[in-house]
């Protein structure tokens, strides 16, 4: 297996830990000190991403990888997640595009923007109605 294979293989694993919530897992495919940039913020460690995987309230019901491109020691991921917000039993789709940097078989960073927006007006947490600026 090449080098680029092994990343995008670790992406992989490290996507179905939104299903699955395998937090041993995560661990195994994530780095502690991991840097994360994403909707205006910078931010280091892995509980950040722990706390989004075991999100209490949501429950991922389905996981599409749309395109998966890797070039050297970054995967970039074009996916769409289908959430389900418990409470209430509402699903909507949250699409994203997400980048990420490996170093011996562990991400170390990641970049990615996703339509949270979206998610919150499609759970029924937000109105369904344009923003006034």
């Amino acid at each position: 297996m090449t080098g680029e294979e092994r990343n995008v293989e670790v992406v992989r694993r490290y996507l179905r830990t939104f299903v699955t919530k395998d937090l041993a897992e995560l661990r195994a495919v994530v780095a502690e000190d991991v840097l994360i940039y994403g909707s205006g913020t910078a931010v280091r460690g892995r509980h950040f991403v722990e706390r989004a995987v075991a999100s209490p309230g949501l429950t991922v019901l389905d996981q599409q990888i749309h395109e998966l491109f890797p070039a050297g020691d970054r995967v970039t991921v074009v996916m769409a997640q289908t959430y389900r917000r418990d409470a209430t039993g509402a699903t909507a789709v949250q699409s994203a595009c997400k980048m990420y940097r490996l170093a011996q078989d562990r991400i170390v960073q990641f970049w990615g923007e996703q339509d949270l927006y979206g998610l919150l007006r499609g759970l029924g947490m937000l109105p369904d109605e344009p923003i006034r600026f």
